[in-house]
């Protein structure tokens, strides 16, 4: 079931890909942005972090975020470790926050994302992201969700297509 704005959110324990445990507890009294991906070697996810990890400084001094793929820990780490991104990556092999987070599959959003949104998907393959081992689902949808400094969801987007996420301007907006 879909999370929605106005809910607390559920706290989260997952490995990292920087060899941690991470707990969302360490994120108390902080708002963050928590954005669920597809699998590792998806081409749009990881634009979309090297788009956040180029801009990062963009999002202010309160900006936090916490990245989650549908994929196992070595794979990820081999796929995202290039990022060297500044805020936690996290596996969830077993898909349990993308079941309580209410994260969906959905075969028309994957194509309809291969279609529309062609030339991202060239761009990113080209600067490396070919999806040539895939671990976690191709119909994972992504999510993203802005929470509060109390821990409550302020914004849950989820998107239509495998490359749709929230707007990095609405990101900004929410922590400036």
């Amino acid at each position: 079931m879909r999370r929605k704005e106005g809910e607390d959110m559920s706290r989260i324990q997952l490995p990292a890909i920087d060899g941690s445990t991470f707990d969302s507890e360490s994120l108390s009294g902080k708002p963050f942005m928590l954005s669920f991906f597809r699998f590792a070697s998806c081409p749009f996810c990881n634009l979309r972090v090297h788009h956040l990890v180029q801009r990062y400084a963009e999002l202010g001094d309160d900006f936090n975020m916490v990245a989650i793929f549908d994929s196992p820990l070595d794979n990820l780490v081999r796929h995202t470790d290039k990022h060297k991104a500044p805020f936690p990556i996290l596996a969830d092999e077993s898909n349990k926050y993308y079941r309580e987070y209410g994260i969906e599959h959905s075969v028309a959003g994957m194509l309809k994302g291969m279609f529309f949104r062609m030339p991202t998907l060239i761009k990113s393959m080209f600067m490396g992201n070919v999806p040539l081992v895939f671990k976690g689902s191709l119909i994972t949808m992504p999510a993203d969700f802005l929470i509060d400094k109390k821990g409550v969801i302020q914004t849950a987007y989820y998107g239509k297509d495998e490359g749709d996420h929230l707007s990095f301007e609405e990101v900004k907006v929410f922590f400036n």
